[in-house]
This record gives C-alpha cells, structure tokens and sequence, in this order.
C-alpha cells in the first residue's frame, strides 16, 4: 500500500474539510481498505459550504485512485 498516497489524500482532504471545522481520522489502512472517521463542521453563515459525508466520501475516492489506486475500498464513518 502507498503510505505516501494515502497521507496525501488524507492531508488534502482533511485540509478542504477543516475549512469548515471538520476533521478526517485514519482508522485503519489494511490491504486494499481504508477506514476513515470524519467528524462534519458546522458553519452557521453557510450550512451548504459543510462537506457532507456523501461529498467527502466522493472526493477521497477519487483522489484515491489517483495516489493510491490498490485502495478500492473506503469506509467513512
């Protein structure tokens, strides 16, 4: 697994969520699954600027495959 990879992924989207209070958590890394905890924001002047799990989930997949592509399995909890 591309340790590399999967720290830039986690590094950039933990940035893009943490704009809005948010955070991302490694779990677990094993084989060709990741287990990623992310805690949502809040930003009361802009509810709709707050990554929802299903947004964030979108976006590491994608950028999954492009850094670290033997990961075919994200878990976001």
């Amino acid at each position: 697994m591309s340790d590399d990879g999967v720290s830039a992924v986690i590094n950039l989207m933990g940035t893009i969520v943490g704009s809005e209070g948010g955070t991302l958590e490694l779990i677990e890394a094993s084989g060709s699954k990741l287990r990623v905890r992310y805690k949502k924001g809040t930003n009361e002047e802009c509810p709709e600027c707050v990554p929802s799990h299903e947004m964030v989930q979108q976006m590491m997949v994608a950028s999954l495959k492009m850094h670290a592509p033997e990961i075919s399995v994200l878990e976001l909890i």
